[in-house]
Order: C-alpha cells, then sequence, then structure tokens
C-alpha cells in the first residue's frame, strides 16, 4: 500500500505521515457551535475528515477520532473576541435555556451527519463540560509568564509570547501587520495590547453562562476549549489536527500559541485544512446570510434550489472537488453529481450482478494500483473517483460480453470497489437507513414490473405503458433489457 502523504499547513508543503505510534492515530477536529442548523459549508470539513478517518482506518490504523461542540465561549466577532455569546443570545431571542440551544441544534447537526454518513467521533466534548481544564491550562500559560490577569479577566500577551516563540507561524501573518490591522474597541482598555486575546473573561451582571474561577464568575475564551480538550483525550502531543481554513487564524493560531506558552512545545505535529464553499464566489457563512441548510438541500426547499439533493449527492458532490480546493455552489454543479453518482451506483450493482469466465482480458491491477496512489496522494478524491469511473467501463464491458473476467478477478474486484466506495468514500445506496422502506420499495416496484410484464402478455400494451409512466413521473425509470426489466431511482 501507498505511503499516505498530507499537506501540512504548518510546512507550507505535502509530507509524508508518520503517527508518533505506529499503527495509532490521534485525530482531533473542530466541531460546530451549536447555535443554529448546520449548512453546505459546514458539511465540507466533516466530510474531508470524514473521509482521512476512513482512509487512515484503512490502512490499518487505530484512530481516536475527536471532535469537539462548542456550547460556550463563542463570541459574535470572533476574531476580536467580543460581542455576546453566540448561543446566549440565540437562547434570548428564543426565550429558551442556552443548553435548551445547545441540544437542539446538536441533535439536528448528529442528524444532518447520519444522512450524509459521516462517522460518529471516538470522542465528542463539549467545553461546557470541561471547564477545569481549560481553567487548568490558563494556570500553566499565568505561571509561564504569557499572560496576564485584569479586572477578572485574563489575557494571552501575544507581544511577550512572540519574543520568544514566533506567533502567526500557521496563519503566515507577522505581529506587526496584525499590530496595525487590529481595531481598538471599546470596553478593551484593560488589555496591554489590543491584539491579546481572551482566555477568560469576566461575566458581566446580565450574562447567563458563568463558572467560578480563581479570577472571577466568568467563561472561558473560545480558542481555549480546544487546546484543553484536544490533549486531554490525545495527549500533549498527537498527530492530526483539522478544521475549515477560516479557523487558521485566528482560532487556531491561538492554540499553538496556548499550547507553546503552557507546556514549552507545540502540541500538533500536522494540521490539515479543507477550503471554503462558495456562492457566487463569495464564502459560504451564516454571518454573511448566503447559506443553505442541509435540511433545505435535502427537500429543496430554498428558493435559490431547482430540486432536492439527496445527502449522498451532496458527499459526491464535496468528493469531486480536492478537500484544499474551494467548491463554487450551482444547481448545475449538484446535478451534473447526481447523474455520476446513479452512474456508479448502477455500476455497484451491476458489479454483483456479473458471471466469472475461465480467464480474464481485463486487468484489475493498475486500476487499484492507481486509486489508492490518488487517496495516498494528500487524499485526492476527485483523481480516485476518475479511476472508479474508468473501471466503471471495464464493468459494462464485461455485462456485455465484449471482455471476460476470471473468478478470482472478479472476487478481487468486487472487494477493491465495495472498499473503495463504501468503506472509503463513504457512499452508500440512497435509502439505506436500516428502516425498511428500501426493502419496502423495492418489493413495490418490483410488483409494477409483474404487472407490467402481465400486461404485455396480455398485449394490453396502453397498462403496461401507463405503469412505465407513471412510476417515471415519481422518479423510478424502467430499462427494458435483454436479460429483464431493471429499475433506478432518478
Amino acid at each position: 500500500m501507498n505511503q499516505l502523504y498530507i499537506y501540512n499547513t504548518l510546512s507550507r508543503k505535502k509530507v509524508a505521515f508518520k503517527p508518533l505510534v505506529e499503527g495509532r492515530v490521534g485525530l482531533y477536529v473542530c466541531g460546530p457551535t451549536v447555535y443554529s442548523n448546520s449548512h453546505l459549508g459546514h458539511a465540507r470539513p466533516f466530510i474531508t475528515f470524514d473521509l482521512l478517518y476512513r482512509y487512515l482506518t484503512f490502512l490499518g490504523n487505530k484512530v481516536r477520532y475527536v471532535r469537539n461542540i462548542t456550547d460556550v465561549g463563542h463570541l459574535e466577532d470572533e476574531v476580536e473576541g467580543v460581542g455576546e455569546d453566540r448561543i446566549a443570545k440565540k437562547a434570548r431571542l428564543e426565550q429558551l435555556e442556552p443548553m435548551e440551544v445547545v441540544q437542539k441544534y446538536m441533535n439536528t447537526f448528529h442528524r444532518n451527519m447520519d444522512d450524509l454518513n459521516v462517522t460518529r467521533p471516538s470522542i465528542e466534548p463539549r467545553a461546557s463540560g470541561h471547564i477545569i481544564e481549560q481553567i487548568q491550562v490558563i494556570e500553566g500559560i499565568l505561571k509561564n509568564g504569557y499572560a496576564y490577569e485584569a479586572n477578572g479577566s485574563v489575557y494571552f500577551d501575544v507581544d511577550k509570547y512572540n519574543n520568544d516563540y514566533k506567533y502567526g507561524k500557521l496563519s503566515g501573518r507577522n505581529l506587526d501587520d496584525i499590530k496595525t490591522n487590529t481595531r481598538k474597541l471599546d470596553g478593551q482598555d484593560e488589555k496591554k495590547n489590543s491584539f491579546d486575546f481572551a482566555l477568560w473573561k469576566k461575566a458581566a451582571p446580565e450574562h447567563i453562562m458563568r463558572w467560578p474561577s480563581p479570577w472571577s464568575d466568568g467563561f472561558p475564551g473560545w480558542h481555549l476549549e480546544c487546546s484543553a480538550m484536544s490533549t486531554k483525550y490525545l495527549g500533549e502531543q498527537f498527530d492530526i489536527h483539522g478544521g475549515g481554513m477560516d479557523l487558521t487564524f485566528p482560532h487556531h493560531e491561538c492554540e499553538i500559541a496556548q499550547n507553546t506558552a503552557c507546556r514549552g512545545q507545540e502540541s500538533v505535529r500536522y494540521w490539515m485544512h479543507n477550503n471554503m464553499i462558495t456562492i457566487n464566489g463569495q464564502k459560504m457563512a451564516r454571518s454573511l446570510g448566503n447559506f443553505i441548510t442541509l435540511d433545505e438541500l435535502f427537500t429543496g426547499t430554498h428558493e435559490i434550489l431547482e430540486q432536492s439533493y439527496s445527502p449522498m449527492t451532496i458527499r459526491f458532490f464535496i468528493l469531486q472537488a480536492h478537500y484544499r480546493s474551494t467548491i463554487d455552489f450551482s444547481n448545475e454543479a449538484l446535478q451534473a453529481s447526481e447523474k455520476g453518482l446513479e452512474r456508479l451506483m448502477a455500476a455497484m450493482k451491476t458489479l454483483g450482478e456479473l458471471t466469472s469466465a475461465d480467464t480474464s482480458t481485463v486487468d484489475v491491477a493498475p486500476l487499484k494500483e492507481k486509486c489508492f496512489a490518488a487517496l495516498s496522494d494528500d487524499l485526492n478524491s476527485p483523481i480516485a473517483i476518475a479511476h472508479l469511473f474508468d473501471g466503471v467501463k471495464m464493468i459494462n464491458s464485461i455485462k456485455a460480453g465484449t471482455e471476460k473476467i476470471s473468478a478470482a478477478d472478479l472476487e478481487d474486484l468486487k472487494a477493491f470497489y465495495n472498499a473503495v466506495v463504501f468503506d472509503i468514500l463513504g457512499l452508500k445506496e440512497e435509502g439505506e437507513t436500516g428502516s425498511g422502506n428500501n426493502e419496502v420499495l423495492g418489493g413495490a416496484v418490483e410488483l409494477l414490473i409483474n404487472l407490467r410484464k402481465d400486461a404485455k402478455a396480455n398485449k394490453d400494451w396502453g397498462t403496461a405503458d401507463k405503469i412505465r409512466d407513471e412510476l417515471n413521473a415519481i422518479g423510478i425509470e424502467l430499462k427494458d433489457t435483454k436479460d429483464g426489466v431493471e429499475w433506478s431511482v432518478k
């Protein structure tokens, strides 16, 4: 199997991945801030790192996958770290308890991720459940002289840290530029410098989410939770930290500073970032109001949508682009993904029906080698998918009788396609939810196909055509072949 290479944002180059402990990988991914419904842009990091998790597992690694839930401390202005807590604000607007808001949108997030066939993480810690650990990190940073207390709040001393280390190494920013571009905000006079970020904030009297600490009743800064929870569950040094490219600064930059200031060394060995989904060339984001929720995509209820798109169409759409490239949303692109997915799934069905010959006129080995080489080259899913479609031509040629395949090669081809399509790419047959709906649908369609067959035998062409046309109208396509009638969901 090929050596896995990944692009490390920290070194800005593609490097061979070697875990700290052979055969074991620690993976941390920044999860959602649960104050509203997840949108298409949110699906990308979780599908990207689900692909990474699945491929690392396929390569024989035991992966501890930690993905957090942010349920406190994420303020409205995430760069400056000011404004109202996003969850507390939503609680006030919806007249709910903050943890009601968290539970409501966390439930929706989990349902959406299950629909997209995103694997649940090994551990899913919540920020509000790790206040003690966050306080301990702050105490370590204070002890080492890289933070200061002011009126019950604690701030990270960026200037002091930058003198000893380098602040901005992940994002490529230098402190002089940050100083120039950071605005002075009301109520921040207690900071030494406007670009210092909060480790602990003293809660205002009206602030409803608060905890006791050595400094005040308050709440932790947003950046702190990931430093505390990643190292708690993965160790003071671990392999991979992932997230969206928009988190590089300030969130991940601050994580590096916090970890180094507390322990004297960096915690993360490989940083991986997925690129954005854009709409009309602009990043899709809740803050910009240009987002389409996943539920709207699945039901087709957003005004910009020409139709509904299934969860597997969305997953395939995201996998058809390399995770470090942007994807621009359009109905045309999603419809093309829908057709491509149908073709791939039809080939999977055909593959299961192939019969073997005494000898092979096809060679399976080069197809496998090229596909795994693409996946090992920084998770190049679009190239891997292109090779799968090359194999679809092989499958269809075998079915048509223009090529032959031996029993051993056929089993090899089936095992390869099942591993890549289902286990690594994480695709599945639509309706495959365990509810029994797929089986009921299949039984109903087969019944109608048999009724149509009887009608044709009785030369009742009108009834036969009506059954075909009515099924087509509700999205079920019949295809008459020499081996019988095949059907598929459009």
